[in-house]
């Protein structure tokens, strides 16, 4: 295991200007980097304008389609960014009177993006007039150019990464895209896909055509920017407030509530972290596993009789993936555990390939072995032509992954074929072959790196006293979320008293510990695996994070233990 030191995060801004809070939210605040008050205000009005490179052409293809009648057809990625954003297009577009088919490709057989091979397909079964991608096509240069010469016009939406010229398209639409002034390089392609029809339902609106109330649908853009690990800054945080609310009023898709009742979870209560960890992954499951198509159809489902079957084959279907998932990581842990023995220090960066393993779950595999490990890691599993493997990675703070696998790339033409993704997640193809030669040539480039870096810090919003250890400063927590990604959940540290203890299960630690006057009840999950508890030492060093525990119809306080030390 790896050895973690514990730091309090540094304050980015100054905690004195926020006033009316308690001096500890203050820091956390400061500690996030959050620039003024006008930022705790998380209202539709204060999103970002729509100044997106691409947009009004991208809108005014669109609406001309509509208008005469043409078929689109939208083409997204195998996720649940791509699922939400595709179902977000059929739905919207649909209310505007289009002609809107979706197209899902197999992961497993087409591979990532706007492949020629997808644009044929599009042609054989729709015969689009206009293809439109969502979540993906920043780097589809060959896909655009076979859709063109089929006689189909191609508008790109996509968050991606690029450091290219972008494909020839009739409009493309990214954040990310060379000479796009929007502020936010943080949107998921959810929310790129929410930007283009918001604008296109107020360009219509103003002309009186049929149009379409755009913000109803910000469940699918919470969900979406949520299950994509965006990060999660102001313009991204007031979209996953306004998505969560809806959702906590019952005003969403059917899918999401049926997804709910069968994971046992209550639409009101639900916080933005469900969103990533109940929803997100049973909606994946369907790309990871079979056909994203299933997840897009949960999330187009009318009502609640429609979406419940489905819901429940999502659910079947993440249940396998988490038992295929189980069965790799073991495996690439004995692996590791062999490569430990003979050098006695983990390499640089994991990377793995095993010919019984399953592209639909190496990304999870990936970020597991990450987590564990603290390293880079990159898992591979064969390519369905037999003479390719398919690679996912996730990478460390600090370790831009997609470009450091680009250097690679772009120093050694012949080991990788392509490749895509962000700074801490990405993906990529090899030719079998190369596997060994790639490995040697990844490690020995991350291994170059500043080695401080490989140095695994939890970060801490510091101790709270016995006095500010209740309900209320949850309550203040609750207020200012929604909490995911740079925007991290205030967890906190400190030296209790150990007053009691139980093992549930032979796996999970049940404490009662003091501080000060305070009794209170803590769990740390999964600790047989994780910490070394020795009940003899009477205190604990915990970092935690705080939650409510509800028994009886009693609320009471609890830490969720994330380290124990003693």
């Amino acid at each position: 295991m790896t050895m973690i030191q514990i730091q309090q995060r540094p304050f980015l801004t100054r905690p004195e200007q926020f006033q009316g809070v308690p001096t500890f939210i203050a820091e956390i605040l400061a500690r996030r980097g959050v620039q003024s008050e006008q930022e705790l205000e998380l209202k539709l009005k204060h999103l970002l304008p729509p100044d997106l490179k691409g947009l009004d052409q991208a809108v005014e293809l669109i609406d001309q389609a509509i208008d005469q009648e043409k078929q689109i057809v939208i083409v997204g990625d195998y996720d649940a960014d791509g699922a939400t954003s595709t179902a977000l297009m059929i739905l919207v577009l649909k209310e505007m009177g289009a002609n809107v088919e979706y197209l899902v490709p197999d992961r497993f057989k087409y591979g990532y993006g706007l492949t020629p091979k997808i644009a044929e397909l599009a042609k054989q079964s729709h015969q689009p007039d206009i293809l439109i991608t969502v979540d993906n096509g920043i780097s589809s240069h060959a896909g655009v150019e076979t859709a063109q010469a089929l006689g189909m016009q191609v508008i790109i939406t996509d968050h991606h990464l690029t450091t290219k010229p972008t494909p020839n398209a009739e409009a493309v639409v990214n954040p990310n895209q060379l000479g796009c002034i929007f502020p936010s390089k943080a949107l998921a392609g959810v929310g790129v896909a929410f930007y283009v029809l918001a604008k296109l339902a107020s360009y219509r609106s103003q002309q009186g055509k049929s149009t379409s109330k755009v913000t109803q649908y910000l469940d699918l853009v919470a969900l979406g920017t949520y299950a994509d690990v965006a990060s999660l800054d102001y313009n991204n945080r007031i979209l996953v407030d306004a998505g969560l609310k809806r959702i906590q009023q019952y005003q969403c898709r059917a899918g999401i509530l049926a997804l709910l009742d069968i994971a046992k979870r209550d639409a009101a209560s639900l916080r933005a972290q469900d969103l990533g960890f109940v929803i997100g992954p049973r909606i994946n499951a369907a790309g990871r596993m079979e056909s994203m198509r299933i997840g897009i159809e949960s999330l187009l489902a009318p009502d609640l009789e429609t979406a419940y079957p489905i819901a429940q084959q999502l659910n079947q279907l993440n249940v396998e993936r988490r038992q295929v998932e189980a069965e790799m990581k073991q495996q690439a842990i004995s692996a590791l555990q062999h490569v430990q023995l003979q050098a006695d220090s983990l390499p640089a960066a994991l990377v793995m390939f095993d010919e019984q393993w399953h592209q639909g779950v190496i990304g999870i595999v990936a970020g597991r072995l990450k987590e564990q490990f603290h390293r880079p890691s990159l898992v591979f599993a064969p390519d369905e032509d037999g003479i390719h493997i398919k690679g996912s990675a996730r990478s460390i703070e600090g370790i831009h992954i997609r470009d450091t696998i680009e250097q690679v790339a772009e120093q050694y033409p012949h080991l990788v074929s392509h490749f895509g993704g962000h700074a801490a997640a990405a993906g990529l193809t090899l030719k079998k072959d190369n596997f060994d030669e790639f490995k040697i040539v990844f490690i020995q480039s991350i291994a170059e790196m500043d080695e401080n870096l490989f140095q695994a810090t939890l970060w801490t919003d510091g101790e709270l006293t016995d006095a500010t250890l209740h309900l209320e400063t949850l309550d203040w927590i609750d207020r200012l979320g929604p909490w995911g990604q740079k925007f991290p959940i205030p967890q906190f540290e400190g030296r209790f008293k150990v007053m009691d203890y139980r093992w549930l299960k032979d796996q999970h630690l049940k404490l009662k510990v003091s501080l000060g006057q305070q009794i209170i009840d803590a769990i740390a999950f999964n600790a047989m695996d994780r910490f070394k508890f020795n009940p003899m030492l009477g205190y604990v060093d915990l970092v935690y994070t705080l939650e409510r525990n509800v028994f009886n119809g009693n609320t009471s306080l609890q830490l969720q233990i994330s380290h124990l030390a003693q």
